[in-house]
This record gives C-alpha cells, sequence and structure tokens, in this order.
C-alpha cells in the first residue's frame, strides 16, 4: 500500500524518514510522496565492472564549476547526481523514484532504481540527456518524486548493500554483499 503523505510526514517527524526537506514538502506536499533535489552533480569517467560476486564502477568527480548554482546538460551528457535530502527507511518501508515531468518533457531521462528498507543516506541518480536540446539545470530544483510503500506483514529484510550513507561509487574493484 502507498502511503499518504499524511503518514509520510508523521514518519517524518517520529523516526525521522526524510531529512533535508524543503519547507514547500514539510507544509504542502504535491501527492503521496515527496519532490527530491538536486544538491551534488558528479561525472563519471573510467571502466565499470559488474561480475557475479564483486563490481566496480567507473570513477565519479564532483563538478566543480558550477557558476550561479546552474549546470548546462548539452545532448549525450551523463552526470550522476546526488539528492540534498537523505532517507532513513524503517523496516517496513520501501520507496520507488520518478522523475518530474519536466525531465522528460525536455529530453533528459532520470534513472533510479528502488530504495529498500534500512537503507540510509542520500539518493544518487543518473541523469541523461538524450533529446536534442541543451538544458540548463539550477542546483537545488526539484527533479524526482519519491513514494513510498508499506511492506505487507510489517517487515522485510533490510538492505545490507555498500551504496548506504550516500555513497557514489566505487573506486575499487569490491565484492558484493
Amino acid at each position: 500500500m502507498i502511503l499518504s503523505s499524511k503518514e509520510i510526514l508523521k514518519r517524518v517527524s517520529d523516526t525521522g524518514l526524510v531529512s533535508g526537506l524543503s519547507e514547500r514538502e514539510l507544509t504542502n506536499p504535491e501527492g503521496p510522496g515527496f519532490d527530491l533535489r538536486v544538491g551534488e552533480i558528479f561525472t563519471i569517467d573510467g571502466n565499470g565492472y559488474l561480475g557475479n560476486n564483486s563490481r566496480k564502477t567507473p570513477e565519479s568527480s564532483k563538478v566543480e564549476d558550477i557558476v550561479n548554482n546552474l549546470i548546462t546538460i548539452k545532448p549525450g551528457d551523463y552526470y550522476l547526481i546526488k539528492t540534498i535530502e537523505e532517507v532513513k527507511m524503517d523496516k517496513d518501508t520501501f520507496a520507488m523514484v520518478y522523475p518530474r515531468s519536466t525531465l522528460f518533457r525536455s529530453g533528459l531521462q532520470l534513472l533510479s532504481g528502488k530504495i529498500s528498507p534500512g537503507y540510509y543516506g542520500n539518493l544518487t541518480f543518473g541523469l541523461a540527456n538524450i533529446g536534442p536540446c541543451e538544458f540548463t539545470l539550477e542546483i537545488g530544483a526539484r527533479v524526482a518524486f519519491i513514494a513510498f510503500f508499506e511492506v505487507k506483514d510489517g517487515e522485510d529484510n533490510l538492505s545490507r548493500g555498500q551504496w548506504r550513507g550516500g555513497r557514489v561509487s566505487a573506486d575499487k574493484l569490491e565484492k558484493q554483499v
């Protein structure tokens, strides 16, 4: 069952489900979830690997030359974006992230995954300009919508992944847990 904004706000207050929310989300969320904002932007470089038991992602570097909190994303560009907000998923809560429609209406694709019970930290998404036009993005802009779901029967296996805590990339070959 998807959680209502009223229930999510209660969990924000009681358990710290989400921190760093904007005033808009705390006082007047739209729909059953929250909009998430861009906090940091990263490029990737090098090679990645995904095996049966190990993996390595390309190296990531924070984009430092952002002027006036604006970055222009050209056709073909790919970035990792890290949210301002942090989540602290309850043992009975699962979340999914969806792009805000302005992105796909402008030729951008937001790439995201599931957020498992027990995960904590910032969220990282891929952002690719697959359209024909340049797009300017401001740090702090709302780019994604997170919806929370209750796990039926109370709780599930908790996240034990190495991405907890908001890590952006794996800088060396590591064993997957």
